[in-house]
């Protein structure tokens, strides 16, 4: 009796030893969590208005297919989509240009990082009086972008075409202090990005991107008085944090962002205000 009992439990032993190893098997596989068993990963964007908006539209159906829930987060100013992605309120964010993340990286102590540069936004000076740059008066006010990175590149536009003058290898670092020439003595207005369409009716010139120009129905190649010679150093682009911007889905999203669909998009909607980066 005693060796029957024995041969019983060992089998018993055995079956849960085997179905113990029958179970762990999916896991030495190398599947990451999320993507095991066909789990749908959620990912937020935060994002501001079109055509950032638009973009991340085209791309939600198609993630979907990826296994990746992609929810848009819009916000209503410039600061806080970097506020959020920093404090991992959200997981990336897709609004801004790298000088200007690098900006928000220095003053909050941030490690916000570019994934993936999407399109070039044509930047222009733009007026509701005036038809060309020949014409803007002594003393006419210039509206530009009141943050570092902005206010050099309304100077270096402005000085690419003529209007004025900066100190030497100043470059996008450029103020107001650094102009050394300035002819008509025009007056500088900063203000906040999203104000500058407001400031048509209030400024002789405004210096913006399409993305605040094109809801007043204007285009820098048909409206604008002037634009900048490059605008390749400022693609709007997809940023997330130094933690997760290897992660598997922030990967899927910038493949989606940067394809086929995306760059048709932008060719058919916006050929005359942007330019696929990708």
């Amino acid at each position: 009796m005693k060796v029957k009992l024995m041969l019983m439990l060992l089998a018993v032993m055995l079956v849960v030893s085997a179905c113990g190893k029958k179970e762990e098997t999916p896991a030495t596989e190398g599947a990451k969590p999320e993507s095991q068993a066909g789990q749908e990963v959620t990912l937020k964007v935060a994002t501001l208005i079109p055509p950032m908006t638009d973009v991340l539209d085209i791309v939600k159906p198609l993630l979907k297919e990826d296994g990746v829930n992609l929810e848009v987060v819009v916000l209503s100013d410039n600061v806080q989509p970097n506020t959020a992605l920093a404090n991992k309120e959200v997981d990336a964010n897709f609004f801004q240009h790298v000088p200007y993340m690098k900006q928000y990286n220095e003053a909050n102590s941030a490690t916000l990082v570019p994934v993936q540069p999407i399109y070039n936004a044509i930047y222009g000076g733009y007026s509701k009086t005036y038809k060309s740059i020949d014409e803007l008066p002594e003393g006419a006010t210039i509206a530009i972008a009141n943050d570092p990175s902005n206010i050099g590149r309304s100077l270096v536009m402005l000085e690419q075409n003529g209007l004025i003058k900066l100190k030497e290898g100043v470059g996008f670092n450029a103020t107001q202090a650094d102009i050394t020439e300035n002819k008509k003595n025009f007056k500088f207005k900063e203000v906040d990005l999203l104000m500058l369409a407001r400031m048509m009716d209030d400024a002789d010139l405004v210096a913006m991107t399409p993305a605040y120009a094109s809801p007043l129905g204007l285009t820098p190649k048909k409206d604008a008085l002037l634009t900048e010679k490059d605008d390749s150093h400022f693609a709007i682009t997809l940023v997330a944090r130094e933690d997760n911007k290897d992660s598997e889905a922030i990967q899927k999203l910038a493949k989606r962002m940067a394809g086929p669909e995306v760059k048709a998009f932008f060719e058919k909607n916006y050929a005359d205000i942007a330019i696929p980066a990708f």
